[in-house]
């Protein structure tokens, strides 16, 4: 039987308003005043440091190249060597910062592999530390579960209230 991880945060990943167009050119042209607001810690000269609004631990961090491409081999090579840069970047941030004791680093290449920006490439940058719960159902027998019982609950109770008026 699989495990369970709470993950109540990401609901409004999952139910929330998608903006028209690319999250990582929408946030990434937006002005450097903004930064702050869209969670942009670092901009480098062909991509940037975001921090996930829906991450699956404190401190998820995304790495984005500023060009509009799906996969690596798509990016110049001096794109492609920042970005593998910034990764390590974000890596030295988080262990700075929040003191990790291990990472998830990776891309999901196509919506097939589980993108959930599958045309902009990004990698993730995802602090982990002994005892937290397993990353992701694709990597271990995990189910991840976007709302506590006692919200779920009250939202089915609510709608029945509705329906019975």
């Amino acid at each position: 039987m699989p495990e369970t991880m709470w993950t109540p945060w990401r609901l409004g990943y999952i139910v929330g308003e998608r903006p028209e167009g690319c999250l990582f050119c929408l946030k990434s042209k937006e002005p450097r005043e903004k930064d702050k607001e869209n969670y942009i810690l670092h901009r480098g000269r062909s991509g940037f440091i975001m921090l996930n609004s829906f991450p699956y631990t404190n401190g998820h961090l995304m790495v984005a190249p500023y060009a509009h491409l799906a996969s690596p081999e798509l990016l110049e090579p001096e794109v492609l060597h920042e970005f593998i840069d910034l990764t390590g970047l974000s890596v030295a941030l988080l262990r700075q910062a929040i003191g990790p004791e291990g990472f998830n680093i990776g891309m999901n290449v196509a919506d097939v592999a589980g993108a959930g920006v599958a045309d902009h490439l990004h990698m993730h940058v995802v602090p982990r530390w002994k005892g937290d719960t397993n990353f992701m159902s694709v990597l271990a027998d995990i189910r991840l579960i976007p709302e506590a019982l006692n919200s779920t609950y009250e939202r089915l109770a609510e709608a029945l209230r509705q329906t019975l008026k």
